[in-house]
């Protein structure tokens, strides 16, 4: 499967690391000084890509997808903090009937963690004893706060119908990859959840993952439809 990196970070470069041993060949970088404005997607350039994974910036993938709409090039997206443009994102990707994998986080203990939220939503929404609160701790480079896994979290319990008020807390230090946890404190007694990462390539491998999937398919996807998490 022949990839289109665009966005060539930390992220963009671990992907083209791994590439190879997921039966991916690289034929296409593209960074900030090469894509502005999405102006290096070109007819030229993804004539031979099968899918593009994007790890560039929340500005940036506004002018990126509908680009590779127009080519009929299926994405996998792994920037983050351009939610509040996916209504009109996803409208554009199913007009050119072209297929995305758009997700907050790749890894597949985050994925599993975020449906360990949705359950014990379901079951702490009942005991308004209990106060709810979400924190996450990244990098001191990483830009968006909160980031796009918290807020993911924070939408998961809100659409299970928890509908207590959920604590939101951000840091930003060091070069921690990142650690996500969910809290319920109650009156004597207290529930975590938590999610820590110990190395970044748990989401470049997610991000593969994703691109071989969703190779060949229409619609938008999550990472839940990719790992099959009901």
């Amino acid at each position: 499967m022949r990839l289109l990196l665009i966005g060539y970070g930390r992220m963009g470069k671990l992907v083209d690391q791994l590439s190879e041993s997921y039966g991916c060949e690289v034929i296409g970088r593209l960074d900030i000084d090469t894509n502005a404005g999405g102006a290096g997607i070109t007819t030229e350039r993804v004539q031979d890509v099968d899918v593009a994974i994007d790890f560039s910036t929340a500005e940036a993938v506004i002018d990126n997808l509908p680009r590779l709409a127009d080519l009929g090039i299926n994405l996998v997206v792994g920037t983050t903090g351009w939610q509040a443009n996916e209504d009109a994102m996803r409208q554009i990707a199913d007009a050119a009937s072209i297929g995305v994998v758009a997700a907050a986080n790749f890894s597949l203990g985050v994925n599993l963690f975020l449906a360990l939220t949705e359950r014990a939503a379901d079951l702490f929404e009942p005991r308004p004893e209990f106060g709810a609160w979400i924190h996450e701790s990244h990098h001191a480079a990483k830009i968006d706060a909160p980031s796009g896994t918290a807020l993911a979290l924070l939408n998961k319990m809100q659409q299970r119908g928890y509908s207590s008020q959920i604590d939101m807390a951000s840091t930003r230090a060091g070069s921690a990859p990142g650690t996500h946890t969910v809290g319920f404190d109650g009156p004597v007694e207290s529930i975590v959840l938590t999610h820590s990462t110990r190395d970044r390539a748990t989401f470049a491998r997610g991000a593969l993952e994703a691109a071989r999937w969703v190779q060949g398919r229409k619609g938008w996807f999550s990472m839940r439809d990719v790992l099959g998490i009901d």
